[in-house]
């Protein structure tokens, strides 16, 4: 099975999980966009009122396959939030980030009551950063918020040429072992300029469905 269908298979494993659910949180990346094909060739856009989108990307998918994207000031909080993840560690704490869109990831997972994170079994790591942490920072910090990320032992890398939807840049911190999520989470969260990390350990995954080979595994 090659990696794009196993994201294929874990996006469908994530479908149980939105019946009944009217209003749904929508992250984005490549195994999300299987997660939207899937809408439409299930026919299930009819049952979906509407969805919070995490990306413009997501918002022209959903779009385009009919289902009306709206604010999350208008949808209040959510029953469901489906993404995928870069790393996700045995305590479905998770790096994400790799598309750009974590601040709005972490926003839409907070205000929902599950997330379901669907990934492929090359995603699954026993301790976090070996894919590289990503920092969305306000532009007038990155120079800072990058000599202090040399402080923890990482190595910043400026994503040169990429501003996200907020209007933000990225630093992507390489070779850097994440063994306390959290506290990393929380000390970097806490520098000036910094708009979000890609830490989602205070905010997990409540169900990660894992495609392997042998089917989908729940964890």
């Amino acid at each position: 099975m090659t990696q794009d269908e196993s994201k294929r298979k874990a996006a469908e494993a994530a479908l149980p999980y939105i019946k009944d659910v009217s209003i749904l949180g929508v992250g984005t990346g490549s195994t999300v966009n299987h997660f939207i094909d899937c809408l439409a060739d299930f026919n299930l856009t009819k049952d979906i009122q509407g969805a919070v989108s995490s990306s413009i990307a997501t918002t022209e998918r959903l779009k385009k396959i009919g289902i009306p994207v709206m604010e999350l000031s208008e949808s209040g909080n959510l029953d469901v939030y489906v993404d995928g993840a870069d790393e996700v560690n045995p305590l479905k704490q998770l790096i994400k980030g790799g598309g750009g869109a974590l601040t709005r990831e972490k926003i839409i997972a907070g205000a929902s009551k599950q997330f379901v994170c669907i990934v492929d079994e090359s995603k699954v790591v026993k301790v976090l950063g070996s894919f590289p942490l990503p920092i969305e920072v306000i532009p007038m910090a990155r120079s800072y918020v990058a000599r202090e990320v040399v402080k923890l032992g990482g190595q910043p890398v400026w994503r040169e040429n990429y501003i996200t939807d907020n209007g933000c840049e990225i630093i992507d911190v390489h070779n850097m072992e994440i063994a306390e999520p959290l506290a990393l989470e929380r000390l970097i969260n806490n520098l000036a300029g910094v708009v979000s990390v890609g830490i989602f350990g205070l905010r997990p995954a409540d169900v990660v469905l894992i495609a392997k080979e042998s089917g989908v595994e729940t964890m």
